[in-house]
């Protein structure tokens, strides 16, 4: 059982058509009481300020427990991402089919491997 579903929380989904259709497919789509998704597909027309938004909307939500983003939108909006530095939600970064995933862009991972010394790795 995964830990978001062990303590009922959901995992929200910020991303380009394919992957959060992909996860609604999934299993991962739902609308809360105030008929609230837990995913934005983010295209061309989107702005920024909504995609800012929505992000901080799922921030404050208590029922989500991770966000998953996709990395060429969290590049979008980084500085909001930098400023989070709760451990739940927890937000993961994940590719696109346009854009693979990039180590050296992923703020969260960088403040991971900040935690650890380079001979904890050896």
């Amino acid at each position: 059982m995964a830990l978001a579903a062990a303590r009922g929380k959901l995992i929200a989904v910020i991303g380009d058509e394919d992957t959060c259709i992909g996860f609604v497919l999934g299993g991962v789509g739902e609308m809360n009481k105030n008929r609230n998704a837990n995913f934005m597909v983010v295209d061309k027309n989107t702005s920024i300020g909504e995609i800012e938004e929505t992000f901080r909307s799922y921030l404050k939500r208590d029922d989500i427990g991770i966000i998953l983003i996709n990395q060429n939108v969290a590049e979008m909006i980084r500085h909001v991402i930098d400023s989070h530095d709760l451990p739940i939600p927890s937000v993961l970064e994940i590719p696109s089919k346009d854009s693979p995933y990039d180590p050296s862009k992923d703020s969260i991972l960088r403040r991971a491997k900040g935690m650890f010394a380079a001979e904890d790795f050896r």
